[in-house]
């Protein structure tokens, strides 16, 4: 009995993370994939239903499939000097997916306990609001306060124009308001390791997925919100770990410090900006010294002008020739500007001293 349950595991493994996008003919998509009768796949969907994985709607040839809501907790709570993150992941949250694999339930750990500490040091919330969802396939966490809004407050800390401009600096992470008491790395880092990370706060919203080429920026056209909402969704059964997502940006030599930064430049462009004055490039370039490594990626930057191009590729390079820039997905546009700033920059080095 036991084979026969370890030669199904890979269907039903399959049926929940694909149920989602095949509500209606999920169970051809199955059979296709396995090379199985239909009725073979039947057989896992029943037994995922009777285990109330899997719930069924319609009848016969009108019948839809989808993932059951295993876990819906949620609680307010009052911020009070004797809140503390990791007293709520013990007592409500931990119990919720305690089962899930060690590797998961870590980064759970992580963004929670670092999302919950954002609120309490930096929000001047009164309230916030915690909701756990959780499937078979998934788990989402959503976290919401009351408080100034984080762009609101990283737009002031920073005295930026816009608050979209505060999305830039949380892409590039080492970012703080309160440097004495955090390392500004908690969001940067909870953004990599999870398979979806949101802000929503007032009317500006960031996301990023997992390997993605691009953080976004996104204004909303409805009601502004007040406060910050952070969404945070991963697989039950991802190979990920907390160690690999920091060793990737950080240096052995330097005892695993944060040295590498992947910066979207894409979040510099509003609308149909074009990314042409040296204005920009300095908004960009800011505390890019901190780092041993920065990740241009230009993913979604048609061309750059050429001001742009000088500040960023051979201005701070000669001011800052610790600091390696390397551009990625850049078009053919934005490779020759590059290319004549970097012109201009050995032609200045091999010019003889008078």
């Amino acid at each position: 009995m036991g084979k026969v349950r370890a030669r199904g595991e890979p269907v039903r493994r399959f049926l929940i993370e694909n149920i989602q996008g095949h509500p209606a003919d999920i169970v051809r998509v199955a059979a296709e994939k396995f090379v199985c009768s239909r009725q073979a796949v039947h057989k896992h969907l029943q037994r995922l239903i009777a285990e109330g994985a899997v719930v069924v709607t319609g009848t016969t040839r009108s019948k839809r499939y989808a993932l059951a809501t295993l876990v819906e907790w949620e609680n307010e709570y009052q911020l009070t000097d004797k809140l503390a993150e990791d007293a709520i992941w013990r007592r409500d949250i931990s119990p919720l997916i305690d089962m899930l694999p060690e590797n998961v339930v870590e980064i759970w750990h992580y963004g929670f306990t670092e999302m919950l500490n954002n609120v309490l040091d930096h929000s001047e919330a009164e309230r916030v609001h915690v909701k756990v969802s959780k499937t078979a396939a998934s788990t989402r966490v959503q976290i919401f306060d009351d408080g100034i809004g984080i762009f609101k407050k990283i737009q002031a800390a920073l005295r930026l124009d816009d608050p979209r401009h505060a999305v830039l600096e949380l892409a590039k992470g080492k970012f703080t308001t309160d440097p004495a008491n955090h390392s500004g790395e908690g969001i940067f880092f909870a953004s990599r390791m999870f398979d979806e990370f949101e802000i929503l706060s007032r009317d500006v919203f960031f996301s990023h997925e997992f390997d993605a080429k691009e953080d976004w920026i996104l204004d909303r056209s409805e009601k502004p919100i007040h406060g910050t909402l952070v969404t945070m969704n991963l697989h039950n059964h991802t190979a990920r770990t907390v160690r690999k997502v920091f060793d990737k940006f950080s240096s052995e030599e330097e005892d695993y410090s944060f040295t590498k930064t992947v910066v979207p430049v894409k979040l510099l462009q509003y609308g149909d900006d074009n990314l042409v004055s040296r204005s920009q490039a300095k908004r960009l370039l800011v505390r890019f010294e901190r780092f041993k490594l920065v990740l241009l990626d230009f993913s979604g930057v048609a061309n750059i002008g050429q001001a742009f191009a000088d500040e960023v590729f051979r201005v701070f390079r000669a001011k800052h020739p610790e600091v390696e820039i390397v551009a990625l997905h850049a078009s053919a546009d934005v490779r020759r500007m590059m290319k004549r700033a970097e012109a201009h920059a050995n032609a200045a080095s091999d010019t003889p001293e008078s």
